[in-house]
């Protein structure tokens, strides 16, 4: 929730209420469950770890808000590159581009789901205007 605001001095304080806010509702939800999980195993967990893990946590959650931030904006970037206005299964690989094997993954997943597809479901190609004017596909040469 850092830099690049360039809002108001009221509606900075604002922000940084409410994310003061959600930081201590946070944390106090990551300590009951640090809390609830060690007295399931019967052990115990000092106070400045718990502190440490419920900071890591909330760190990690804002990291992950924004990469997903960021991957929407790019999403939505190569739909339009593409001339689309709705991103679909290939722009989601192409985001994965720079880690090989989360692209595997989804082209993996991708061609599944494709294989699955019920025949009459699959898109099929919309015909060239030639066709479209009732121009049969192959012609007969026979005199």
């Amino acid at each position: 929730m850092e830099g690049g605001y360039n809002g108001s001095d009221e509606e900075k304080e604002d922000v940084e209420e409410t994310t003061s806010h959600l930081r201590d509702r946070f944390r106090l939800s990551t300590i009951s469950i640090a809390e609830s999980e060690a007295k399931q195993d019967n052990m115990e967990i000092s106070q400045p770890v718990i502190v440490c893990i419920s900071d890591l946590a909330f760190k990690y959650a804002v990291v992950f808000s924004v990469t997903a931030e960021q991957l929407a904006e790019d999403l939505e970037m190569f739909a339009h590159h593409a001339g689309r206005k709705s991103v679909n299964m290939n722009d989601v690989i192409i985001s994965a581009h720079r880690n090989t094997h989360l692209a595997d993954l989804l082209r993996s997943f991708s061609y599944n789901l494709k294989a699955k597809e019920p025949q009459s479901e699959k898109k099929r190609k919309k015909s060239s205007s030639k066709e479209s004017k009732g121009l049969p596909s192959v012609l007969n040469l026979d005199p």
